[in-house]
This record gives structure tokens, C-alpha cells and sequence, in this order.
């Protein structure tokens, strides 16, 4: 593509366009309950980059760094989570495509009451690295030139996405809470980007879904017992819109259902729990994008709820070597 003919405005815009899909995603997957950002799935230029730093403070009954939300009911349990990674945008078959990788680490401790007393724990290190391949399924084509990046509009997007968690993060087999989970984990979901009137940037609007089923190994050293889970539906939603062409808001929401645990055979309570929270996504140049979020489940008042909540904070950069070239030329 010759980039003289791309105006200077054209050449802001392709910025905007590129990071708005990369930096506003996030790239986050399984901390805080699992919700995914909204804009997460939006597409963008084949071949761009992205690097996120995402930090989590969250409180509540279960490990926040265990997707499988075993509830310890009484349990008091603290966590700050830090992940790194990096994610790649690509065509397979005509389509638009993601890879990412993420790394979480931080620290966890939590006070547990029963008979009386009180049990403390804290663990501290890496969790289990977890791998994401998506690919668009329905939507527009790939995007394989400044010119479709120009053109782009979801429409009805509809993607397949396959995660995979490597059990290779700290584990002690005398501590029930640890920031790996010792089994192999991961789902398989379609999220869906559904765009509601115009694609103009500062008045974009998304309503966004993600139906997904998370699949659990057996984990055979859980405190000396042996940790099975029931495979858990996991329905995330989000209604977006631009605030300004640099600002947007989400209005976020998840349901848990299924995914019973047992210990040594003996049969815990499936999940049945709804979360609720709010995200703010800014665009703080061309290539860096914050975002800032809260979620918390509802209705969780009986010992045997899900009961969590947590702030996020992020920072994701984007770049693409053509549209960073095109920029150069224009004196960008």
C-alpha cells in the first residue's frame, strides 16, 4: 500500500482504529471471577501487537485465581494479582484471529472459621500461564490492509475461542489456597459483538455476550484429598458505548451456573450466582489505552454463595509496523 496517499487525518484515524481494538480488550481472561472485558473480541489489523499489564484487587469466599469459584463458605480471602502477556492478531482462512498468552502472579491469604477457630494461609509466586486462540466465525473478513481497517464494522460478529491453563504455577499440596491449581483447565466459548447503529467513533454502541463452558481436570493431591469439578456455564454481557472518541463506559454482568465440586467423591453445591459491575476505557494516545473496572456477585447472602468483588486496573499498548510507518511518513 502506497502510505503518501493516506491523509494525516487517515493516518490518526488507523491509529485509533488499531489500538481501540488492542487496548481497550485488555487481554484478560481468568482472574476476577473470569469476566473478560467488554471490546475485548473487537478486530483489528492482522499482524498488530499487544502487551497488557493488568493489576486486580479482590476479596471474597473463593480463589480468585481459581476460575472454578470453589466456595469455602465463612472463608475470609484477599488477593492482589498482577498479569503480563502478550497477544497477536493474525488471518486463518480469510478470518480474523487472536493468540495470547498470559502470565499472572501476586499473593493470596485468606482466614477460614469453623468449629471455633480460625485457619490463616497465605501463598505467593506465579500462578498457571493460560494460552487463548480465537477465530472469527461470522463478521466481516479479515482485516489485511489499512484500507479495511478503515472499512471496519462488526455488524454481527460471532467467534470461537479455545483457552488452555498449564498447571505449572506455585502449588502446595498442604494449602487449599495457591495461585496454581494443580489440574488442567480451560473453556470453550462464542462471543458475540453485536453493533447497535452507526460505527462512528464517539458514538459507538455494542451489546456483547459471551456464552462459554469451562472444563476441569482432576486435581489428586488437594489437601490429601482428590478435587473434581462439573464442567460451569459462564454468561458474560456487556452493553458499551463512547462517551467521546477517546472515552467509553461498559455496563458489565455475569451468571454462573453448575460446576459442583467433590471432594474424595463426597458432592459440594453447583454454582447459581449473578455479578455486576462497571468499566471506563480511555484512550491515552495512539498506542496505549487504560482501563478501570468493578464487579461484584448480588443476591449472596446464604453461606454457600459465591461471594466476590474486585477492582481492575489496566494498561495495554498496540502497534503495528505498517500503520507506526504510516505515521512516520506523515509526520505523525
Amino acid at each position: 500500500m502506497n502510505y503518501e496517499i493516506l491523509s494525516k487525518a487517515s493516518c490518526r484515524r488507523l491509529a485509533l482504529a488499531l489500538v481501540a481494538a488492542l487496548s481497550f480488550g485488555a487481554l484478560l481472561a481468568p482472574p476476577l471471577a473470569a469476566q473478560v472485558p467488554a471490546r475485548f473480541y473487537w478486530k483489528t489489523l492482522s499482524g498488530a501487537n499487544a502487551v497488557p499489564l493488568i493489576i486486580n484487587s479482590m476479596s471474597g469466599n473463593t480463589n480468585p485465581y481459581d476460575p472454578a469459584h470453589l466456595v469455602t463458605p465463612g472463608a475470609d480471602i484477599e488477593a492482589t494479582l498482577a498479569i503480563a502477556g502478550y497477544g497477536r492478531t493474525f488471518t486463518l482462512f480469510g478470518r480474523g484471529a487472536l493468540v495470547a498468552v498470559l502470565l499472572p502472579m501476586g499473593r493470596i491469604s485468606g482466614d477460614v472459621t469453623a468449629a471455633g477457630q480460625t485457619l490463616s494461609q497465605t501463598a505467593r509466586g506465579f500462578g498457571d500461564p493460560t494460552f487463548e486462540l480465537d477465530v472469527n466465525l461470522i463478521g466481516p473478513p479479515a482485516q489485511k490492509s489499512l484500507v479495511d481497517v478503515l472499512r471496519y464494522e462488526p455488524g454481527f460478529s460471532l467467534d470461537l475461542i479455545v483457552d488452555l491453563a498449564v498447571p505449572i504455577g506455585e502449588y502446595d499440596d498442604s494449602r487449599s489456597l495457591n495461585l496454581g491449581q494443580n489440574r488442567w483447565y480451560g473453556r470453550v466459548g462464542a462471543p458475540i459483538v453485536w453493533q447497535l447503529g452507526a460505527w462512528v467513533p464517539g458514538r459507538r454502541t455494542t451489546l456483547e455476550f459471551l456464552p462459554a463452558v469451562w472444563l476441569f481436570g482432576k486435581n489428586d493431591d488437594f489437601v490429601g484429598q482428590t478435587l473434581e469439578t462439573d464442567p460451569l456455564f459462564q454468561l458474560d454481557a456487556h452493553l458499551t458505548r463512547d462517551f467521546t472518541q477517546h472515552l467509553w463506559g461498559s455496563l458489565d454482568g455475569s451468571w454462573y451456573q453448575g460446576g459442583a465440586a467433590s471432594l474424595d467423591g463426597v458432592d459440594g453445591e453447583k454454582l447459581d450466582n449473578l455479578a455486576f459491575g462497571l468499566t471506563l476505557g480511555y484512550q491515552i494516545n495512539d498506542n496505549l489505552g487504560l482501563t478501570v473496572g468493578y464487579k461484584s456477585t448480588v443476591a449472596d447472602s446464604a453461606p454457600a454463595d459465591l461471594q466476590m468483588d474486585g477492582f481492575m486496573i489496566s494498561l495495554v499498548s498496540g502497534w503495528h509496523p505498517i500503520i507506526e510507518g504510516a505515521s512516520r511518513l506523515k509526520g505523525e
